[in-house]
């Protein structure tokens, strides 16, 4: 080997494979971990430093946003090599990037957010093309800056766009180039959702009946949407691929906020059928979730669990955009979040299995002058003012914070571990937890539509993680670990929702979250799972409806259940009611709501509600198996009586955890080259705390400090 080979900085070369849920690089399973920098946002002469400030952190990889309203001069002429300006450069970005041994993730949009104006699409798409401009409820504009993917203007000028960068990144791409992957748009459906902005201009759409009042309405138009945006997608997979780009290809999924991931279900239910199973395409996640906490920790561990179930058994799970740094993104120190918070949703998403970390902003910067800008108060090409990134690790002057130095720290001890990392796979319980899709098509309520209002009112309070998040933080925080289970799949293997995938057989037990509304077809299936020996436990309201507002109560009657109304907190004219609970789990448990029953003589009752005399948690048989349903928001901070229900079921905690406190939560990963074991400590206070795995101890009692991690081999 010659010394110019063997002080090569470039990073290992080869082909970019998706296979078994791992990342291969010239066949070698490998982990991305890559940080999000604005070549766009910083001055020519400073890219350099940003970029060997991400590479002295460990990072193999660099992903940056190309955006178009950056690209597109105000004749309309694109400038991707910097005749313009030398901040405009594209190639010579991605040609530093490889000279430094870093590899290029390449997310040209069209969309690209990243809070750029128009979302970051030319003033004069928008002049030119009105009519591209979505119309929603009872012919309202949309008040965002969405447009109709299907509108043959924008795709022809998207077109040109895409053709314009991808002469950049072909010739630079793997095996032989840098560029490992390129994003598909980016939060397609988004715009639309967080406005409750359906594209209605769509003819197909207004044939489909009233839209003001029928819940079958509603359903039919987030059936529709999912189908348009899976239409819109794969149009761009193929041109992508017409272009010579031969690298895996990503789709953005959006969906958490306000610190919670209660919603991010939404954005894997809006596009999945556009990259399940599909070869050669990975989904990425959008995490935002603030301070890591007992109150969002069970939020990220099922978010990674439900986008992994919904992948073919080639897809890795990835995150695109992977929040790091200290959350004040208003520049108004209303949020700090601490250093260790990075490092331990990094920490449990990699145990999870994902394979791509892309963290999300890395560097800051400042936003350039925009040219032939309209008269809207700021001249810039963003309008958060000329800084910024305020909250990245390396903020807008290239000073590192100490979100910076703990990146990097866990980043080296994650390079320790990579070959398990990169090739493992979570040990599990016997449970899986069920996720249904259609229970996440709420973006749009037609504003006069009450009764589909209450409908989504209800979905979104029992759906998921449960009533109160108790099912999902009983999980997690009471020692669990599952992986999410496809219902609507595993119902209905033909449908547009599996997109020609075939679902993994679920474990025995399952657990689900459910509103009144469950499809006829998931009903059925899981009555049949018990019937044929498998355990369900059910928490939520008993469903009676199928989605379109169908009367169905197939599960209920399978086991001869019925429902005698919801008791609820109120205070009202006839004075205040606060619903209790009492029985062989608890004695005298206040709960917000109670679902009272009506249920056969030969049904074990575990609770009732206490003003009704009526049951409200029961276990029944059916066949060879059983079903535990708890129709009251039991409070996840009993896991003393979560314990005892999956114990009803045989199910114990294969990882055990005898600890004085609540809030330690671990992740075993098993693999050719090992195991490990994760444990953080996501509460402000230490945990004195002994560790087993399968009856074998890994941590003897030792004390982990408040908000502390620890690796140990098993």
């Amino acid at each position: 080997m010659s010394p110019a080979a063997e002080t090569d900085p470039r990073p290992q070369r080869g082909q970019i494979t998706l296979r078994s849920t791992q990342i291969e690089v010239a066949g070698t399973p490998t982990l991305l971990l890559s940080g999000e920098v604005h070549y766009f946002r910083l001055r020519r002469d400073e890219w350099a430093d940003r970029l060997t400030q991400a590479r002295d952190a460990g990072l193999d990889t660099i992903a940056s946003y190309i955006p178009w309203i950056w690209h597109e001069v105000p004749n309309g002429d694109l400038d991707l090599t910097g005749r313009t300006s030398p901040e405009r450069d594209l190639p010579a970005f991605i040609d530093l990037c490889d000279s430094l041994g870093l590899r290029f993730l390449a997310r040209p949009g069209p969309f690209v957010m990243a809070e750029l104006k128009n979302e970051g699409i030319p003033d004069r798409i928008h002049r030119e093309y009105p009519d591209a401009k979505p119309t929603g409820w009872d012919g309202r504009i949309a008040p965002t800056e969405d447009l109709d993917y299907q509108h043959p203007g924008f795709r022809a000028e998207a077109e040109r766009w895409l053709d314009a960068v991808f002469e950049v990144l072909a010739p630079r791409q793997a095996p032989d180039g840098p560029v490992v992957g390129v994003q598909l748009d980016n939060e397609v459906g988004m715009l639309a959702w967080v406005s409750n902005t359906p594209h209605l201009n769509n003819a197909a759409v207004r044939a489909a009946g009233d839209p003001a009042q029928t819940l079958a309405f509603h359903q039919k138009l987030g059936l529709w949407a999912r189908d348009d945006f899976a239409d819109y997608l794969r149009h761009l997979e193929s041109f992508t691929r017409d272009r010579g780009i031969a690298v895996p290809l990503l789709i953005n999924v959006h969906g958490t906020g306000g610190g919670r991931g209660t919603t991010f279900p939404i954005g894997i239910s809006q596009l999945a059928p556009a990259y399940r199973g599909r070869d050669g395409l990975l989904a990425g996640s959008d995490y935002y979730l603030g301070e890591l906490t007992v109150q969002n920790v069970a939020d990220l561990y099922l978010c990674n669990a439900i986008l992994a179930c919904v992948n073919g058994p080639d897809q890795p799970a990835s995150s695109l955009e992977f929040e790091i740094g200290t959350g004040d993104y208003g520049d108004n120190l209303d949020a700090l979040s601490s250093p260790e918070s990075g490092v331990h949703k990094t920490l449990l998403t990699l145990g999870q299995g994902n394979r791509l970390i892309n963290y999300y902003l890395l560097t800051g910067g400042r936003n350039p002058v925009l040219e032939g800008s309209g008269n809207d108060g700021i001249p810039r090409i963003a309008f958060t003012g000329e800084r910024h990134g305020f909250a990245a690790p390396i903020d807008p002057e290239g000073r590192p914070t100490p979100a910076f130095d703990a990146l990097a720290a866990v980043i080296k001890e994650i390079r320790s571990y990579e070959p398990i990392l990169a090739t493992g796979r979570q040990l599990t319980d016997d449970i899986g937890f069920g996720f249904v899709a259609d229970h996440y098509l709420t973006e749009y309520v037609h504003p006069t539509a009450t009764v589909r209002r209450e409908q989504v009112d209800d979905l979104e309070r029992y759906r998921g993680f449960g009533a109160r998040d108790a099912l999902g933080r009983a999980i997690v925080l009471g020692g669990y670990h599952v992986d999410a289970v496809d219902l609507q799949a595993l119902a209905d293997p033909e449908s547009a929702w599996t997109a020609g995938t075939t679902a993994p057989e679920a474990p025995r037990t399952i657990v689900l979250g459910s509103p009144r509304t469950l499809s006829a077809k998931v009903q059925r299936w899981l009555a049949d799972h018990v019937r044929n020996g498998g355990n369900l436990l059910l928490t939520g309201l008993l469903p009676d409806r199928d989605h379109d507002g169908t009367p169905c109560t197939i599960l209920a009657d399978a086991f001869g259940l019925s429902s005698a109304g919801v008791r609820v907190d109120r205070r009202d004219e006839s004075g205040p009611y606060w619903p209790t609970v009492t029985g062989s789990l608890d004695a005298d448990l206040r709960v917000s709501s109670a679902q009272l029953l009506q249920v056969p003589a030969e049904v074990d009752v575990l609770l009732r509600e206490v003003g009704s005399g009526l049951p409200c948690a029961v276990q029944a048989q059916l066949g060879a198996g059983s079903l535990i349903f708890v129709g009251c928001d039991f409070p996840a901070a009993h896991l003393d009586n979560w314990h005892a229900l999956f114990a009803r079921f045989g199910v114990r905690p294969r990882v055990g955890v005898d600890a004085d406190r609540t809030g330690l939560v671990t992740v075993p990963v098993t693999s050719e080259h090992g195991n490990l074991l994760i444990a953080v400590n996501v509460a402000p206070y230490p945990i004195s705390a002994s560790i087993s795995v399968d009856g074998q101890q890994v941590q003897p009692q030792t004390t982990f400090p408040a908000r502390g991690h620890a690796l140990l081999r098993f």
